[in-house]
């Protein structure tokens, strides 16, 4: 008997855990791609004269990198932890780069790219590439092997 099984209930999770490693993949892509957008956006809004929003798409991604990365905390605890760790990190970075970038339209100061979310996002990929490979690769063994 699992522990877990009257908190959450893990049938579900059964069938979809393989996945995860390839949805983090592909929402922390997508954040790189909808990062990149925003920022254009911001600056089309900073160069307007107006306030700066957030960009619904970017933030779509931040957060279900995050809750797909807790879920995937639930099939591999340690990786998972790990790749936790940085998506939410990820997530707090994106909060105060929104808040830098508030400032410098406010102050109508030039439009900084957003540095500090610009490095941990690699980290992030490198995980999710971790483990996606790994999973293909025991895929492609046991394929082989069985």
């Amino acid at each position: 008997m699992d522990p877990l099984q009257f908190l959450v209930p893990l049938d579900w999770l059964a069938v979809v855990g393989p996945a995860l490693p390839f949805a983090i993949l592909v929402l922390s892509l997508a954040n790189v791609a909808t990062r990149r957008r925003a920022h254009t956006k911001h600056v089309e809004q900073a160069a307007d004269g107006d306030s700066v929003d957030r960009y619904f798409p970017h933030v779509f991604t931040t957060i279900g990198l995050v809750l797909v990365s807790f879920l995937f905390t639930l099939v591999q605890p340690t990786g998972g932890a790990i790749i936790s760790m940085v998506a939410a990190t990820v997530l707090l970075t994106d909060a105060f780069e929104f808040e830098a970038r508030n400032v410098e339209a406010r102050n109508e100061l030039e439009i900084e790219r957003p540095k500090s979310s610009i490095a941990i996002v690699p980290i992030v990929i490198v995980f999710a590439l971790y483990y996606s490979l790994v999973a293909l690769n025991a895929t492609f063994w046991s394929g082989l092997l069985a």
